[in-house]
């Protein structure tokens, strides 16, 4: 048995009845319920949809999200998430750039890290060196000013640890960002790059070793050993190529308003809902939302 869910960006609400319907019937499944009026519904299927892809073509021109998936156990007991981009709306590192002057420099090589153009060491290395001199008290101005959640964050975390989920912050930022945002919303651990510093000011250099791809792989299978679940038990969500490894490991990768080199591998693709799309894609009902 499958599930088809539906669902939308909640700040504009778009999923006409008349839509899910008519896929229903095209595709035979059963009863459509609804998680949330004119924003997310779901329906079963008794087999895989050979049309899927192009269906989900279609309904990305109307704002419409489709995700298809196993019936069987998708409410999961652990969430594996990145930071920028995906918890926050923006790159940390860029923003730090913007103060330093070198903005749109640190910019064009993040995009291009993300999009797996670039090796992701040598790219952090290199934005890194960028800030030198770059005074320490900077950090907290940005996390004020410039630093902003994504949508649905908050309703994601609560809701899934009232149901008692794990919540792991993976990134590869700076846990000058990860420990506060991790505080913010819930986070149970966070883990991340270092920035150095020394006599008040940025060194230009990141601490070793590189959180990056590989590391967060190992998170993943070092969080689910210490829980006893294992990784079929994660739903994993990030944006950048850095995040494919634990994406495609997890028992559900979303891939969340990611770079297309990125989505293309993902089997989970939400590209207008926020991050209650991944509460809606676990089967939980907006009435059922925490926070």
């Amino acid at each position: 048995m499958y599930i088809a869910t539906l669902l939308c960006n909640p700040a504009t609400p778009c999923l006409d009845p008349a839509l899910v319907d008519s896929l229903r019937n095209a595709w035979g499944g059963g009863e459509a319920l609804w998680l949330a009026p004119d924003i997310a519904a779901e329906f079963a299927l008794e087999a895989w949809p050979d049309n899927q892809w192009k269906v989900w073509e279609d309904l990305q021109a109307l704002g419409v999200d489709l995700v298809v998936q196993p019936a069987a156990d998708r409410r999961k007991k652990m969430l594996l998430a990145d930071m920028d981009s995906t918890m926050i709306e923006q790159e940390c590192i860029d923003e730090l750039a913007e103060e330093a002057g070198v903005g749109a420099r640190v910019k064009d090589i993040t995009a291009r890290a993300m999009n797996g153009e670039l090796d992701f060491d040598g790219a952090l290395t290199e934005r890194v060196a960028l800030l030198k001199d770059l005074p320490e008290a900077v950090i907290g101005q940005v996390l004020d000013t410039r630093i902003t959640l994504m949508p649905g964050g908050p309703a994601l975390l609560a809701t899934m640890k009232a149901k008692g989920a794990y919540a792991a912050l993976v990134s590869g930022g700076f846990t000058a960002f990860t420990t506060r945002i991790a505080a913010e919303l819930g986070f149970d651990e966070n883990r991340a790059n270092t920035l150095l510093v020394a006599d008040g000011k940025l060194t230009g250099k990141p601490g070793l070793p590189i959180l990056g791809r590989e590391a967060k792989v190992e998170a993943l299978e070092q969080i689910t050993a210490k829980l006893a679940i294992s990784e079929a038990d994660v739903i994993a969500v990030g944006d950048g190529a850095n995040d494919l490894g634990m994406l495609l490991r997890a028992g559900s990768g979303v891939a969340l308003h990611a770079k297309p080199s990125v989505a293309a591998q993902c089997e989970i693709r939400i590209n207008h809902g926020d991050l209650t799309a991944l509460l809606y894609i676990q089967g939980y009902a907006r009435a059922d939302f925490k926070g």
